[in-house]
C-alpha cells in the first residue's frame, strides 16, 4: 500500500491521517451521545485532550518496557520518535489520564467511560486503516487467497504474500463500536459498556495477535500484547460483574 499520497504539491501521510480521522470522529460520536445523555461538554472536551495526552505518552512507555532488551543494546531506539507506538499502552495511559481529570472535575467517571469507549473503537478501526497503509502491525505470509500484497512499505516484507491483519482488526474494531452503541441503548448499569469493551477488545486482540508476524515481543509463546489482554479481560469481566454496585462519583 501506499503511506504517502501526492496531491499536487500536498502529500498526505495516510498513516497519520487516518489517526487525526479517528480522533475527531470518536469525538464526534462522544459529544452527539455524551451531550444526549446530559453529559457535561467541557468534561468530554477536557477527556478528550486528557486522552490525547495520556495515550500518547502510554504508547510510548509501554514501547520502551517491550523494547528494553534492544534499546540497551541501541540506546539511539530511545530518541527514536518516528517509530515505536504501543496501542495497549495508549489504551491505559488515556483511561488513566482521563481517569484523573474526571476525579478532579468531581464528576461520575463512569458515565462517561460508557460514553467515550464506543467511540475509541471506531477510533481505532481508523487507526488500522492508517496502519494498512503504512504496511506495520502486519500479517504471517500465507497461501490463501486471502491476502495483501506490500510494494512500497518501510515496515512490511515487500512482494510476500501477506495476511491482511491490519484490515481484520479495523473490522472487529468498528463492529465493537456498533455493538457497544446498540448495547448501551439496552443497558441502563453504568460501566457495563465500557467493560464490554475491554472484554471484546481484549479477546479480539488476543486472537489476532496469533495471525500477526512482525515483532512485539514476547514472554514465552505468548506476544507481550496477548499477556496484556488476558489482564484486559479480566478488568473487564471484574467491571461487568461489580458495576451494580460501584459508585465512581468523587
Amino acid at each position: 500500500m501506499f503511506n504517502d499520497i501526492k496531491i499536487g504539491p500536498v502529500t498526505l501521510h495516510m498513516y497519520g491521517l487516518m489517526i487525526a480521522v479517528g480522533f475527531l470522529t470518536a469525538l464526534m460520536i462522544v459529544l452527539k451521545r455524551g451531550i444526549k445523555k446530559g453529559l457535561s461538554e467541557d468534561t468530554i472536551y477536557g477527556i478528550f485532550y486528557c486522552a490525547i495526552i495520556g495515550g500518547l505518552l502510554g504508547c510510548r512507555l509501554l514501547f520502551y518496557v517491550v523494547e528494553l532488551p534492544n534499546i540497551m543494546k541501541d540506546p539511539s531506539i530511545f530518541w527514536d520518535f518516528a517509530n515505536g507506538y504501543v496501542v495497549y499502552g495508549g489504551i491505559i495511559g488515556g483511561i488513566l489520564a482521563s481517569y484523573i481529570y474526571v476525579k478532579r472535575k468531581h464528576e461520575d467517571f463512569l458515565k462517561y467511560f460508557d460514553v467515550v469507549m464506543p467511540a475509541v473503537a471506531i477510533a481505532q478501526g481508523f487507526g488500522r486503516i492508517g496502519c494498512f497503509c503504512a504496511g506495520c502491525c502486519y500479517g504471517a505470509e500465507t497461501t490463501s487467497p486471502f491476502h495483501v500484497v506490500f510494494t512500497h512499505s518501510d515496515f512490511a516484507p515487500n512482494g510476500v504474500q501477506l495476511i491482511p491483519t491490519q484490515l481484520m482488526s479495523s473490522a472487529g474494531d468498528f463492529l465493537i463500536g456498533a455493538f457497544l452503541i446498540w448495547f448501551s441503548g439496552k443497558t441502563e448499569t453504568k460501566g457495563r459498556t465500557a467493560a464490554m469493551y475491554l472484554v471484546m477488545y481484549g479477546i479480539g486482540r488476543f486472537i489476532i495477535e496469533f495471525f500477526r508476524a512482525d515483532y512485539r515481543g514476547s514472554i514465552g509463546v505468548l506476544s507481550t500484547s496477548q499477556i496484556i489482554s488476558f489482564v484486559i479481560v479480566s478488568i473487564g469481566a471484574f467491571l461487568f460483574l461489580a458495576a451494580p454496585k460501584l459508585d465512581m462519583r468523587f
